[in-house]
């Protein structure tokens, strides 16, 4: 009964907010705790603000009638978004997998939003926070909801999931990442399943690529979608992807040519190509939607410095993206090859090895200039005309600054907390 009073209040506010720096007049703000903050603390300035209600779990800052304290307010989050999402009754996809999430979620979005009023998870506001918040963002005039789902740990999914209750399903991959907190690839494949769990018990509907022979067959008993290049038995078949460097398409009689770079955004649109067929949006619409869609946000980016020409895929890496990265920018017809690369995190015990596979895969390649950026990278240091290794940024920065470079075409690929999109400004 509480909850349906707040519920209450919520739908009658702007808007679910957790930071005082983005209250408009009329938000629903929830004061959340971390290590190093309280935001309980500032439940006077919100009101202030103009929020119309603030949630607390602390009495200690309770203000007036205005003020609901709750046991936990992150919980509480939680349980509001559950609500929500049981109260506007809409079809919800949900998506997860160690590679290309979020950049599926913006092709199904894209492809999507064609035929329906759709709303999907903002950037990459997945995890046990970011997924109640999404949820929250579906109002009664949203007719699908998609929203993408992180972990970095087991039952991490299971959880987004009875919070979230989809019904439908996509994985996009089972790769190396997060090693550390899954405990290696097995755990990183038991974890991600945790959707197929929820799917199959709830008798929801998964798409599946049928060219992933593990995802493949973890699927037969269930109610899936399949999509193939190579299997004209499935339900969605591809004639033919190429990535030269620009993912083009063939299925039925339509071709598409996208502005993503590499065959691993080709399985990508493929699977928003699929579910944008099932939900009955023309093959029309689902080539403009996705020939319109350009990546950002240091994602798979062109982008042109005087006469070079580069590859920007610096928002994130773990061994899986590396390597596909590589492979897809070594086959390439590209002139005066040059990459740059940083280290992969949260690999545990398994990080050294990882990082030496990586140098290992590029020393077969001659004649290209390859800089290793990171303290992984540079413990796995071999002598190699044209290999150089840089325990940090700063020290590649300095190569680079007294080495100018022209008619390049330039790979730069490494981890979020790496920062490489920092190597534009010295090119």
């Amino acid at each position: 009964m509480i909850l349906q009073k707040i519920h209450t209040l919520f739908i009658q506010s702007t808007g679910v907010v957790i930071d005082t720096r983005k209250i408009q007049p009329g938000s629903f703000f929830v004061a959340l705790k971390g290590e190093r903050f309280d935001a309980n603390t500032f439940s006077h300035e919100a009101l202030a603000l103009g929020a119309s209600c603030v949630i607390i779990d602390n009495k200690e800052y309770y203000v007036d009638e205005r003020t609901i304290l709750v046991e936990d307010s992150l919980k509480l989050l939680q349980e509001l978004a559950s609500f929500h999402r049981e109260f506007l009754n809409i079809p919800i996809l949900a998506l997860t997998g160690s590679n290309g999430k979020t950049t599926t979620k913006e092709l199904i979005h894209a492809v999507l939003s064609k035929k329906f009023n759709t709303k999907a998870t903002f950037g990459n506001l997945n995890n046990h926070i970011g997924v109640p918040l999404t949820l929250l963002s579906f109002t009664n005039q949203t007719q699908i909801g998609v929203v993408e789902m992180g972990a970095n740990h087991q039952k991490e999914i299971e959880f987004l999931c009875q919070i979230a209750r989809p019904d439908y399903g996509y994985i996009t991959n089972f790769g190396k990442a997060h090693l550390e907190g899954f405990g290696g690839v097995e755990g990183v494949i038991k974890g991600k399943s945790e959707m197929y769990l929820y799917l199959f018990e709830n008798h929801k509907t998964v798409f599946v690529n049928a060219d992933d022979i593990l995802q493949y067959d973890k699927t037969v008993n269930s109610k899936r979608v399949t999509f193939s290049c190579h299997n004209k038995e499935c339900d969605v078949f591809f004639s033919k992807i190429e990535a030269n460097p620009f993912v083009s398409i063939q299925f039925n009689d339509v071709y598409i040519q996208s502005h993503l770079i590499g065959l691993y955004n080709a399985t990508n649109s493929c699977a928003a190509i699929t579910i944008g067929s099932y939900f009955g949006v023309s093959k029309h619409d689902i080539k403009q939607a996705i020939e319109s869609y350009i990546p950002e946000n240091n994602r798979s980016q062109i982008v042109k410095k005087g006469t070079n020409e580069i590859i920007l895929d610096a928002y994130n890496a773990n061994p899986t993206s590396m390597k596909a990265a590589l492979e897809n920018f070594l086959q390439l017809d590209k002139p005066h090859k040059m990459i740059i690369v940083g280290d992969m995190f949260e690999l545990g015990t398994a990080s050294l090895e990882e990082h030496r596979i990586i140098v290992d895969f590029l020393k077969e390649e001659s004649c290209i200039t390859c800089c290793f950026v990171g303290s992984d990278f540079f413990s796995n240091k071999i002598e190699k005309e044209n290999f150089y290794f840089f325990k940090d940024f700063d020290t590649l920065s300095i190569f680079l600054s007294g080495n100018h470079l022209e008619n390049r075409s330039i790979l730069i690929k490494g981890s979020r907390g790496m920062a490489l999109e920092r190597t534009l400004e010295l090119i």
